[in-house]
């Protein structure tokens, strides 16, 4: 089995269990927890199929192990559900170091633009606060922009900025002052928008880490597990 071509069913077991994972944090914000264990259990085939030995093993375990820990800490502090905390933790099983960085980087970039989203449409407004209205609305206008081009970035193995860019800003920004004042601006406007739109929320929005993180896991495991399977099937 090692290194053989059973590793493939495996990641498709693994994609659509994501994909149900998104499903039912959707649909009633929950990740059931037969899922999350479905994924634990079978993380161990998969490391049999990549052809993993004790030590592999035991590294992937120490950092589903660290996940989990740090996962609970933002469980305590509520800024993560604890399907969420289950279904990273399930997942660094599966993922090495480096897929897995690069999936935290996508769920909290997804995960972070869709909850500024959700905030910003669940404002009360209130009469005589157009203009701070309007700077909150630009302010997540700009975050969620910014998610999407990471994305992008990420997707097209781009610069997020190009060297033209940098090149005028470096012209209009000429002294390190300018710079830090530039900074200290865009600091100060977004803090100020955020405030406002945390200020005026009507209730409280369940962030949506869980369809995050399947989201996440969908593209590394389609961008680099899926290559090392393939490299381990060619070689099996």
């Amino acid at each position: 089995m090692s290194g053989g071509i059973f590793s493939y069913p495996l990641l498709a077991a693994l994609a659509i269990a994501l994909l149900v994972a998104a499903f039912t944090d959707l649909r009633r914000r929950e990740i059931d927890n037969w899922l999350n264990a479905a994924i634990v259990l079978a993380a161990p085939l998969w490391w049999l199929a990549m052809g993993f030995g004790w030590l592999d093993m035991g590294f992937q375990i120490g950092l589903a192990t660290v996940t989990f820990v740090f996962a609970c800490i933002l469980f305590a502090t509520g800024q993560m559900g604890g399907g969420d905390v289950k279904l990273l933790s399930a997942l660094a099983l599966w993922f090495t170091p480096l897929s897995f960085a690069q999936l935290v980087v996508l769920m909290a970039v997804l995960g972070g633009g869709a909850s500024v989203a959700m905030a910003a449409f669940n404002m009360k407004r209130v009469p005589g606060e157009m203009l701070r209205d309007g700077l909150a609305a630009v302010v997540a206008l700009a975050w969620v922009w910014g998610a999407f081009a990471i994305v992008y970035s990420l997707a097209t193995h781009r610069p997020l900025i190009d060297d033209g860019t940098v090149t005028a800003i470096t012209a209009l920004l000429q002294h390190a002052w300018a710079f830090a004042l530039a900074g200290l601006m865009l600091v100060l406007i977004f803090t100020f928008g955020f405030f406002h739109i945390m200020k005026r929320q009507k209730s409280r929005l369940p962030i949506p880490y869980g369809i995050a993180i399947a989201a996440a896991g969908l593209w590394v495991l389609g961008e680099q597990t899926l290559s090392a399977a393939r490299l381990a099937a060619q070689s099996g």
